[in-house]
């Protein structure tokens, strides 16, 4: 098969949650089709392209980001609730107009690609033409990507709420022309507070019959947990979501910072996923998720930047964020299982083990990230990547071997 190219860099890839691989000079080729058939170490062949100045690592996956809260990164308006009243809502409901939608969404694909954020989950707003244009944007770019309208129907505006007849044949709709190997549609309720019983089940009935991935918030806030907890009369917040149906193996819940032993157990139990969001839990104000118990009980973790309340796109940074949390946990998380976390373990958590690391057989979504020349070691690498802002940046992302972001252009 004729190569589409020959690249030499530095590579740093995960192995698993406790090994990464680091070839301080390595060769990689990626073939015609956007898969890589050789990783070595360089032995003197010819290369099309020597990038050595950097570091070559695998594409970043965000199981946890809010497309149209793009422009409100950063605005500040008290915890959760109030949050989501004074900034969150009244943008997100700007994006009935298509033309809104396209404008943000040129951006929202942009700095995913700047980051080198190569899979993300994303929520749409609770319209489906602006979710049908998310997808065209993706499709431009050649990404994989999961993304839902997120389903609400009560505590909302009244712009933003969706009875369940009406969102379900969004559903059918987005499926028909979107769901496939690398455009996936999620169902995503926003959380509890948002949805009626009814709109719940039926969004799991949807996933359950389409086989899609859910994702949802959970456990952010203790007045979130409180109201739920006395709306619903549940003993828990967890049940009001099993009750549901909504609970599997293909569940993400994000942030999950104030749960019981109980719940805990059961998502063990169930096989679902964690998106860790530490940078939106420390901007709003909710507490840290005690990231320890969830590796005690070989809980699943991913990483979200959560964008807007989280404040970047970057995955390393929301890595090194998650460390902070840790250590603020008394636990100290190994660089390896964070870099872990941001690629390889994210992309395992939604199924899709052809990406998130560099390897023969592996899809070629990838980056390359300036690096300090005396950066000799895999310890060093990971330390430069994930804590080092002054002296790292993306320079590259690859996307199934085609270019989609270079910081010179």
């Amino acid at each position: 098969m004729e190569l589409m190219t020959t690249l030499r860099a530095r590579l740093l890839s995960p192995l698993n949650a406790t090994e990464s691989l680091f070839i301080e000079d390595a060769v990689v080729v990626v073939d015609e089709a956007g898969i890589i058939s050789e990783v070595a170490t360089y032995d003197g062949r010819p290369v099309e392209s020597d990038l050595r100045g950097g570091l070559l690592v695998p594409g970043f996956v965000d199981t946890h980001i809010h497309f149209p809260q793009t422009r409100v990164i950063g605005r500040a308006s008290g915890p959760l609730l109030p949050w989501l009243e004074n900034v969150v809502f009244p943008e997100e409901a700007r994006f009935a107009d298509s033309s809104h939608a396209e404008a943000v969404a040129d951006i929202f694909c942009g700095q995913l690609a700047r980051h080198g954020t190569t899979l993300p989950f994303v929520y749409s707003s609770v319209h489906e033409q602006a979710c049908d244009v998310l997808f065209r944007a993706f499709k431009k770019r050649g990404y994989r990507a999961f993304a839902g309208p997120v389903l609400m129907d009560r505590d909302c505006p009244d712009s933003l709420t969706r009875v369940t007849s009406d969102a379900i044949r969004s559903l059918e709709r987005l499926a028909a022309d979107w769901h496939s190997e690398r455009l996936r549609l999620a169902v995503i309720p926003r959380f509890a507070l948002s949805c009626s019983p009814e709109l719940l089940r039926e969004g799991a009935r949807f996933a359950q019959e389409h086989s899609l991935f859910v994702s949802t918030h959970m456990s952010e806030n203790v007045d979130e947990c409180r109201l739920t907890v006395e709306r619903f009369g549940t003993d828990d917040y967890l049940q009001v979501y099993e009750n549901a149906g909504l609970i599997h193996e293909r569940t993400i819940l994000a942030h999950c910072i104030h749960c019981s032993e109980s719940e805990l157990s059961r998502m063990k139990e169930a096989g679902l996923k964690i998106a860790h969001c530490p940078d939106s839990n420390a901007f709003l104000g909710s507490g840290g998720m005690p990231v320890d118990l969830y590796v005690e009980r070989g809980i699943e973790v991913t990483l979200g930047t959560d964008i807007a309340a989280g404040r970047t796109f970057s995955v390393p940074e929301i890595c090194a964020r998650a460390y902070d949390n840790g250590r603020a946990h008394g636990v100290e998380l190994s660089l390896r299982t964070l870099f872990y976390w941001g690629t390889r373990g994210g992309a395992l958590a939604l199924g899709v083990p052809e990406v998130g690391h560099l390897a023969v057989g592996a899809e070629a979504d990838m980056c390359l990230v300036s690096m300090p020349d005396w950066i000799e070691s895999e310890e060093e690498a990971l330390n430069a990547l994930l804590f080092d802002r002054a002296n790292t940046a993306v320079e590259k992302t690859w996307v199934k071997g085609a270019l989609v972001y270079d910081a010179s252009q």
